[in-house]
């Protein structure tokens, strides 16, 4: 299963076509635009969210509602194409009023991407540089966890820590359902009301200096089948493919599973995960490894963290160079937010889902969702066994 994505942050569209997606998976519309919509949300948020209202268009690969197994294209339209006409044209000559962005922002793909292909305008870089893209990830990432859904596996991801504010484990909600609404009620997508407060206190401080900040998202899912991803080669190991997505978001700079860099601090002892047999079944005490031993699925279930550096647009812009005149001025300003930590960790919940979908169907295979049952089912009856 794959998917191919196009088009820039201010262009007319952002269009998704997924490959290699199985048949008669019943596909809910408002789910994907739910998904949308949770992306868009967040305290810290810039102007831009008042602007668009994602919501899709599946033009291929469904019929009354149900996927066919043939691609599926999602079109997720820019409404504020409608302002950028002349300066995103795509047939029409450069306009000559047309402002030219010459100052990369630190940070950013700007510098280094015009240098790459040769742009002297780096809004032909940023343009799809531009983490609006994400809204392809999320959009995507909704197909597989219906997927995932149907076949009783759930995603969902929180924000533990903005600016090096975190929360308290002790006061995440034990029960799934309760955490996941108290998480979906916050505004920066934690269930800790107390962590939530400060949060919302070092966005306001870096909005008033004209400053980001930055934070780390976790991402959970529950009911993986054991053995999933693999030991053999380095490419099919699923923390790496997890490792993987979550990077490739942008500005996401470091990823962690289970205990993650904790482990390099204690002794083996107080790190791996005891093994019991109870009632039948192989149990864990504790889940330091995050759901996943040499690169397969152990059953408990995936954690996963990622940390999302501050945003690279400041509005108080730091030094750069004049690409034109090589003078120092300060770094373009692009319309941008102060904090996109807590809509990160919806992309971040949507990459995850991807990846689990794909290994899920690299195991089962299929080209049905009946397949895939018939074949899950088979598994964990001679699972059960062992």
């Amino acid at each position: 299963m794959r998917y191919l994505s196009s088009g820039e942050s201010h262009g007319p569209e952002l269009t998704v076509i997924v490959e290699g997606f199985p048949s008669n998976l019943k596909v809910s519309r408002e789910a994907i635009d739910g998904a949308l919509r949770r992306r868009q949300m967040g305290y810290g948020r810039g102007y831009r969210q008042k602007i668009e209202t994602d919501t899709v268009e599946i033009t291929s690969g469904l019929r009354f509602g149900k996927t066919l197994g043939s691609p599926i294209t999602i079109h997720v339209v820019n409404r504020d194409f409608a302002h950028w006409t002349d300066r995103m044209s795509v047939w029409d000559e450069e306009p000559e009023n047309n402002k030219r962005v010459v100052r990369p922002r630190p940070g950013h793909a700007d510098l280094a991407g015009a240098i790459k292909y040769d742009h002297e305008d780096v809004r032909n870089v940023l343009e799809r540089a531009s983490a609006r893209n994400t809204a392809t990830i999320v959009a995507a990432g909704a197909l597989a966890k219906q997927l995932l859904e149907h076949f009783g596996m759930r995603v969902h991801a929180h924000v533990v820590e903005i600016g090096g504010e975190s929360v308290a484990d002790e006061k995440l909600p034990r029960d799934w359902d309760a955490w996941v609404a108290a998480t979906e009620a916050s505004d920066v997508r934690t269930a800790d009301e107390e962590a939530s407060t400060r949060m919302k206190k070092k966005i306001d401080e870096a909005k008033e200096a004209g400053d980001t900040v930055g934070g780390v998202f976790e991402v959970v899912v529950v009911g993986c089948p054991v053995g999933l991803g693999s030991y053999v080669h380095p490419d099919r190991k699923l923390d790496g493919r997890l490792a993987g997505a979550l990077m490739s978001i942008q500005a996401i700079k470091g990823v962690e599973i289970g205990l993650g860099f904790e482990t390099a601090r204690r002794f083996g002892s107080q790190v791996h995960d005891p093994i019991h047999y109870e009632e039948g079944r192989y149990t864990r005490p504790s889940n330091g490894a995050g759901g996943l031993e040499g690169g397969v699925t152990n059953g408990q279930p995936i954690v996963v963290r990622a940390a999302m550096k501050p945003i690279s647009t400041l509005y108080n812009p730091l030094e750069s160079v004049n690409m034109e005149t090589k003078a120092s001025e300060k770094a373009t300003v692009e319309r941008s937010d102060y904090c996109a930590v807590p809509a990160a960790s919806v992309v971040g919940e949507h990459a995850v889902a991807w990846v689990i979908a794909d290994a899920l169907l690299e195991k089962f295979g299929g080209d049905s969702i009946e397949q895939i049952a018939e074949r899950l089912q088979a598994y964990q009856e001679r699972v059960a066994k062992r």
